[in-house]
C-alpha cells in the first residue's frame, strides 16, 4: 500500500537516509558498443530511484562491470564494491534492471539476497520493489534468481551445441600454430617461410632421435637455434616471432595435433577443482586423446603422419617417470648405464639410483618402493659397477658381426646431422640478409632535408 505521499510502504524514512546504487552490467564488450539501447535503458533506472524518494546526492551509479559476464563475481569489483557498501550497512536500496544483471549464479544471487536482509537493503528492478525480510518478496526473489541461471544454461547450451556441430564439420575456425597458414577462402596451407617448416621439422626429427623435449631444447640451445611462435595478440594475420628454445616451446609443438594433419576440437574442459583461487578463467585441463569431442584426421597438411604422432605422445608419457613399473622413464645423466630401465626381480618396481663411496663415485640400483611406501626395509640393492659390465659385454658381442656396417651407419648420421644444421643456418642467414634489404630499402625511400635552404627545415638562428 502506497503511503500518502505516494511511496511504498516498504520505503521508509531509514531507507531513504541511507545510499541508493543503481547497478549496471553487460556480459561483453560488443554488447556494449552494439546495443547501446540496453545500456541506456539501466541508467534510466537513475529516474526510478529518484522517484523512490532519494535525492540526487544519495543516488550512485556502479557502472565498473560493462563487459563482464554475470556468472561468477571474480573480476566483477563493482558488484564486489556494492557488498561492501550492504555489509556497511551505507545503503538503503540497490537496483538493476533485472536479476541476471546482478548475478547468474545462485551462489552471488543468495549472497546478495542475505547481504540486504541481514542489513535491511531494499532490492528493486525494472518493476517491482522488494524487501528481502519478507517472506513473499524473498521467494520472488529467489525464483528470479533461479530463472537467470536457467537462462544463462541455456544461452550457452545452444551456444556450445552449435560450436560442436559446426565443429564436427571441420568448419569452426580454430587458432593456427605457426607453420600453418589460412587463405581468404578458408583453405590451411603449409606457411611459406622455409626456416619456419625446417626448424618445425628439426624438432620432430630430434625428438624422434633424442627420446625426450628437454634433450630436444638444449640441442637447439647448444647450436643457438631459436623456434618461431605466434602470439595470438591483437587482430590476425599475426606475425611470426623468434624466440629462444624452452622445453615448454617444445612441448608444444610435440602435443600439437594440427601438426599430424588432424583437426581436433575439445582438447581441453574446464574443471572447477583444478582453478585456483582468484583465477577464473584458469582451471583447463587437458582431456585424454580418446575422448575428444572431435577429431578429423588428414584435414590440414601434416608434417608427420598420425601414427608418428601416437607414438610421440605415448613417449612423452612414459618420460613423465616416478618409477613406475608400466613406464620406461627416459634416459637421463650420470654414471649408471641402465639408469630408470633396471625392474627388481623380486617385488618388480622400478629400481631408482643412488651413489655410495666417499666422494659419491660408486652408483647402486635401488629398490625403494617400499621403504619409501610402507617405511619397510629396502627390497634390494644392487652395485651399478659389475652389472653395467656385464651388459656392456653383451651389448658389444651382439654388434661384433656387424661394426663395419654400423660405423658406417654412424659416419652417415654425423654427415646427415652436419648437413641439416648448415642448411639451418643458411636460412638464418638468408632471413637476416632479407631484412638488412629490407631495411635499406625502406631508408632510400625516405626523402632527405636539404639543408637550410628547404622551405621544410627550419632558418638559422642569427642569420
Amino acid at each position: 500500500m502506497p503511503l500518502p505521499n505516494g511511496l511504498p510502504a516498504k520505503v521508509t524514512t531509514s531507507h531513504q537516509a541511507k545510499m541508493a546504487y543503481v547497478y549496471i552490467r553487460q556480459s561483453s564488450l560488443s554488447q556494449v558498443t552494439r546495443h547501446p539501447m540496453s545500456t541506456d535503458l539501466q541508467y534510466r533506472l537513475v529516474e526510478r530511484v529518484h522517484a523512490l524518494g532519494w535525492p540526487p546526492d544519495r543516488v550512485q551509479v556502479i557502472d565498473d562491470d560493462l563487459g563482464y559476464s554475470g556468472a561468477s563475481a571474480d573480476q566483477r569489483f563493482g558488484f564486489q564494491r556494492l557488498l561492501a557498501e550492504i555489509s556497511l550497512a551505507r545503503v538503503g536500496l540497490v537496483t538493476s534492471f533485472d536479476a541476471s544483471r546482478f548475478a547468474q549464479n545462485n551462489s552471488d544471487w543468495y549472497h546478495l539476497l542475505e547481504l540486504c536482509a541481514l542489513f535491511g537493503t531494499l532490492i528493486a528492478d525494472s518493476e517491482q520493489l522488494y524487501d528481502p525480510r519478507l517472506y513473499h518478496d524473498r521467494l520472488l526473489l529467489g525464483l528470479s534468481g533461479i530463472m537467470s541461471e536457467a537462462e544463462l544454461h541455456h544461452i550457452q547450451m545452444r551456444m556450445h551445441a552449435g560450436e560442436q556441430y559446426k565443429a564436427e564439420r571441420g568448419e569452426l575456425r580454430q587458432a593456427l600454430p605457426v607453420g600453418l597458414e589460412r587463405q581468404r577462402d578458408g583453405q590451411v596451407l603449409l606457411h611459406p617461410d622455409a626456416e619456419s617448416q625446417a626448424r618445425l621439422q628439426l624438432v620432430l626429427e630430434k625428438f624422434d632421435e633424442l627420446g625426450s623435449a628437454h634433450a630436444v631444447m638444449r640441442y637447439l640451445q647448444r647450436q643457438g637455434l631459436p623456434l618461431p611462435t605466434r602470439p595470438l595478440v591483437g587482430p590476425a594475420p599475426h606475425d611470426v616471432v623468434w624466440q629462444p628454445a624452452s622445453t615448454s616451446r617444445v612441448l608444444a609443438i610435440l602435443h600439437n595435433p594440427a601438426y599430424a594433419g588432424a583437426y581436433v576440437y575439445g582438447r581441453r574442459t574446464s574443471d572447477p577443482a583444478h582453478r585456483p583461487r582468484g583465477h577464473p578463467h584458469s582451471g583447463q585441463v587437458w582431456r585424454p586423446r580418446g575422448q575428444w569431442p572431435v577429431c578429423l584426421l588428414e584435414h590440414y597438411p601434416a608434417s608427420i603422419p598420425w601414427e608418428q604422432y601416437v607414438q610421440n605422445q605415448t613417449r612423452l608419457q612414459d618420460n613423465q617417470n616416478r618409477y613406475q613399473q608400466d613406464r620406461h622413464g627416459v634416459p637421463r645423466k650420470g654414471q649408471a648405464l641402465l639408469q630408470g630401465l633396471t625392474v627388481c626381480g623380486r617385488c618388480g618396481a622400478r629400481m631408482s639410483l643412488r651413489y655410495s663411496g666417499p666422494q659419491g663415485e660408486y652408483p647402486v640400483y635401488a629398490c625403494t618402493r617400499d621403504q619409501q611406501q610402507y617405511g619397510q626395509p629396502r627390497c634390494q640393492e644392487v652395485r651399478a659397477v659389475q652389472l653395467d659390465a656385464a651388459i656392456a659385454q653383451l651389448f658389444l658381442q651382439a654388434l661384433e658381426p656387424d661394426n663395419i656396417q654400423v660405423a658406417l651407419a654412424a659416419c652417415a648420421e654425423a654427415e646427415r646431422e652436419a648437413t641439416g644444421l648448415q642448411r639451418q643456418w643458411q636460412l638464418r642467414r638468408e632471413r637476416a640478409q632479407y631484412e638488412v634489404d629490407r631495411a635499406r630499402r625502406q631508408y632510400h625511400l625516405v626523402e632527405p632535408l636539404c639543408g637550410p635552404q628547404s622551405h621544410n627545415a627550419p632558418a638559422k638562428r642569427g642569420a
